[in-house]
Order: C-alpha cells, then structure tokens, then sequence
C-alpha cells in the first residue's frame, strides 16, 4: 500500500513522502495512528492544502519534545525485582513497568514512546531509548536489581553476577589445604575416623 507520512517515521521517510508500506504495517499502525494517509489523489489534495499547518504542528511538537529531553539528562530508572541465583528474573520487566518509573520521577511519557526491543529477563544495567517524537529520542538506563544495594553496586558498574559468582570459587579455594594431600582437604582427614567409627557402630 502507497501511504503519504503525516510525520517522520523510522527508516522510511519524512512529512509528505509517498512511501510503499506493507497492507498490515499500514492498516494496524500507520493509519490508526494518524500517521500516514492513504496515497491517493484526493488524499494527495487535502495534505498539499494542510501541509503547512502539519509541518508547524509537527514543528511545535518537536519543540516540546526537545524541551523534555532535557529533562532526561543521565536519567536512571532502578526496578527491584525477585530473581534466581543465576540473575534471571521471576517474570520480565516490561514497558509498562519503565512507563510507571518513569511518570513517577515525573516525566511524561506513554507506552508507545518507550523502546523496547525485547523484555528485560535478568538483572544488570540495561539502555533503553524514548522516543518523544518521531526526530527526538533519549536514552535511559534502567538498572534491575534485586535489592537496594545490588542497585548500587550495579550503578557503580559493578557485575553484580560475575563477582558473586568469583566470590563462590574464592570462598572454595579458601577451604583448601595446601599441605593436605593431593585430593584431600582438611575437613576430609579430620572427619574420617569420625566416619570409621560410624561405620562399625553400623556393623
């Protein structure tokens, strides 16, 4: 289908390009979002009779929008949420969640603004983009933990994963007797004639 953009849109044009779109992308998104119009003659007439009246809409938009771009300036948003040992979340972080954060620090935002290739699954310190008008787009980072202090920790570019995971391995090297005999440790030679006594008992 042949549509005419009432605004930029990502990787296909700008205000008054005729642009070839797929029938679904232009009937579920561009239409009904008043993105576009159908490329036709009459359509082509009403958008040359108020092409100057969008493109000051859409000017005065983008203004705003620059306006409240400065207000995201190194803007962090932290989400505490249960996860497993391995970091994986009990459930995903989703648009609506980053949404709430975000109106809540008092920015204004909606659902379709918010950037989200792919639910956030684990935690870690993601860059997610907002996109406040189609020529106007900031990034934030959000930072999933599963405590306050993870959160900080992470803030501080910390690997929260990797460095409880050294800890393990340290914390077994520690219990290691260098002079112990190849394969033995020395909680294994105290116990065993504990263990040997055990056994007769059993006998």
């Amino acid at each position: 289908m042949e549509v005419i953009l009432l605004e930029r849109v990502e990787k296909l044009g700008h205000i008054g390009d005729v642009v070839k779109v797929k029938d679904g992308f232009a009937r579920n998104y561009l239409l009904p979002n008043k993105k576009a119009l159908r490329s036709n003659a009459a359509n082509r007439k009403v958008f040359e009779a108020n092409r100057a009246r969008i493109e000051a809409d859409n000017a005065s938009r983008r203004s705003d929008a620059e306006k409240e771009a400065g207000t995201f300036n190194d803007v962090t948003v932290t989400l505490i949420r249960q996860a497993s040992n391995v970091g994986h979340l009990y459930g995903s972080v989703a648009v609506r969640d980053l949404v709430d954060a975000l109106v809540a620090d008092g920015h204004k935002v909606n659902k379709a603004q918010i950037v989200l290739d792919k639910p956030i699954k684990a935690i870690g310190v993601y860059e997610v983009r907002v996109a406040l008008h189609p020529e106007v787009a900031v990034t934030i980072k959000v930072n999933v933990a599963r405590s306050p202090e993870e959160a900080e920790m992470q803030s501080q570019g910390v690997d929260v994963m990797s460095a409880m995971f050294e800890k393990d391995e340290t914390g077994f090297v520690e219990d290691y007797d260098p002079n112990a005999e190849p394969g033995a440790t020395a909680e294994t030679r105290e116990e065993a004639p504990a263990a040997d006594a055990g056994e007769t008992d059993e006998g």
